[in-house]
């Protein structure tokens, strides 16, 4: 077979995308879309039409067509073969099949159509293969940045360590009557005055990056040497930590059991936000023995719906409800609630009334509550056993939910203190121990369908009891019940309406006791 062109085109001949597999010019593609409406037939049922030269086949699409232009001696069945592949990509990445849409989504469906067929040829893949080239994702980029953002953290952490030696040595120097060492060789008479400024200098360094635009900068008080004095004696921890708060800095308390990195772990908001945008938000709480037994799980999830248009006030949501854990579901008071429990739309009660504009509306939320153990997403197992120098650890985890895909995931282990760091064995993604909190933090970038399981071996001194309470932590991009937006229609006319989602599934505690 030999494929010239693959084009999307009106019923008038007007090409909206095309793609050509062999040396043809933009003229010899239109003048062949354009006679192609002029060739079919009327009344009569067929899927190819013929000229001296080329060969037509085609799939009509509501208004458009999906062509492909082939040479005569080409093998008609693989042609129909290929047409239906081309068909069902087309709304893999166009939500509507008209014009505008597909001329905005014209790229998307060009890398698509040029995994299909390469110089001609029809290449050997189907639509969750073109699915995976197009998106180009990459394990072992994300298990990069996840070790590149783990060394940043360590080496900031490092940073903090040593101007805050150099603080302390400073202030020690001062309360003895002494000068203060000069750190770098430039004297005794200077060591006070440079060994201030080195730490004013490494601290500013550090907590420069991590200000966000929106944080006030903090007015620096004149004096070289009061620039980073701390206070008097037996306030200088707690000082210290304020003047690292009034820098922008996130300070998180040992007792809050979280790493700073997991304060603010959200996903990022999708970069096209339309003028209708849903945010779906979905959050877990639960608590398992550590013999598999699941105590409690929660699971909590809202839709906001935001409306940043006056003409798209008057809409109607659509929702497809495909749960089966038994979900509890409410909707917010000024929904109609017999309009959803019939048709499952949300709209007003009264129709003629518009959703509020610029803010986030909780228009439903669900809520689910179980014991059952086959419901829990992702099992963890942990079984430590005591040997000659200590207890040899076994922690697993399995995903129950295929469907799911957890990112950054951090299972962290409590180790015993005063024994020093774990040897570590066979694991599947990276760790790091945290020698302060005394913790050992268990990495993996993503948990999905593909590297649903994993184990983490390591051995230390100490008892069974003391790796308890194992906590877990991520984020998905998947809701955990099977509630879906499926499309935005007008009040009037029931036309539909463009519109972004945004999807998260956080953790509020995951705990294995």
């Amino acid at each position: 077979m030999v494929l010239l062109a693959a084009a999307v085109c009106t019923k008038a001949g007007k090409a909206i995308v095309s793609r050509q597999f062999v040396e043809m010019t933009r003229t010899r593609i239109e003048g062949l879309l354009a006679a192609f409406p002029k060739l079919m037939n009327t009344g009569k049922q067929h899927t190819f039409v013929e000229t001296e030269s080329v060969r037509y086949v085609y799939q009509p699409m509501e208004k458009l067509y999906m062509v492909l232009i082939t040479t005569k001696n080409s093998n008609i069945l693989e042609d129909l073969e290929t047409l239906r592949l081309f068909s069902r990509v087309i709304p893999e990445y166009c939500r509507a099949l008209e014009e505008t849409e597909i001329s905005d989504h014209c790229f998307d469906l060009i890398f698509a159509f040029d995994e299909i067929v390469a110089l001609g040829y029809r290449e050997n893949v189907n639509l969750a293969q073109i699915r995976t080239f197009t998106e180009m994702d990459s394990h072992e980029e994300k298990v990069f940045r996840a070790v590149r953002e783990t060394q940043e953290r360590e080496a900031k952490a490092e940073m903090r360590r040593k101007a805050k030696e150099l603080q302390q040595a400073r202030r020690d120097a001062e309360r003895q009557g002494k000068k203060a060492p000069g750190f770098g060789g430039f004297g005794s008479s200077g060591g006070s005055s440079m060994s201030s400024n080195a730490a004013a200098v490494i601290t500013e360094n550090i907590m420069e990056p991590e200000k966000t635009k929106s944080a006030p900068i903090p007015t620096r008080p004149s004096g070289s040497n009061k620039a980073l004095k701390l206070g008097a004696k037996g306030k200088e921890v707690d000082n210290f930590v304020d003047k690292l708060k009034s820098e922008g800095e996130t300070i998180v308390t040992p007792a809050a059991g979280k790493r700073p990195s997991e304060v603010a772990k959200v996903l990022p908001p999708p970069v096209n936000v339309e003028s209708v945008h849903l945010k779906i938000e979905e959050k877990i709480s639960l608590t398992c023995s550590r013999d598999g037994g699941l105590q409690n799980m929660e699971v909590h999830g809202l839709i906001m719906l935001r409306v940043s248009d006056d003409k798209f006030g008057r809409i109607r949501v659509h929702v497809d409800n495909e749960d089966k854990k038994g979900v509890q579901l409410q909707t917010h008071p000024n929904v109609d609630k017999k309009l959803f429990t019939s048709d499952s739309l949300i709209g007003l009660k009264n129709p003629e009334k518009s959703f509020p504009l610029n803010s986030d509306v909780g228009v439903l939320k669900w809520r689910l509550q179980t014991t059952d153990e086959a419901l829990i997403p992702l099992t963890i197992n942990c079984w430590p056993s005591e040997s000659g120098n200590g207890c040899d650890v076994n922690i697993e985890y399995e995903l129950q939910e295929d469907k799911l895909e957890l990112n950054d995931v951090v299972i962290t282990i409590p180790l015993p203190a005063g024994v020093g760091a774990p040897v570590i064995g066979d694991i599947d993604g990276d760790y790091h121990h945290d020698s302060r909190r005394n913790t050992l933090e268990w990495t993996l970038p993503v948990i999905d369908s593909k590297n649903k399981s994993g184990s983490l071996e390591f051995s230390i001194a100490g008892q069974p009891n003391d790796f308890f309470p194992v906590t877990v932590s991520f984020v998905s991009k998947k809701n955990y019940c099977n509630l879906q937006v499926t499309k935005v229609t007008q009040v009037d006319g029931n036309s539909p309406v463009r519109y972004s989602t945004e999807t998260a599934f956080l953790v509020d505690k995951y705990e294995i006791l």
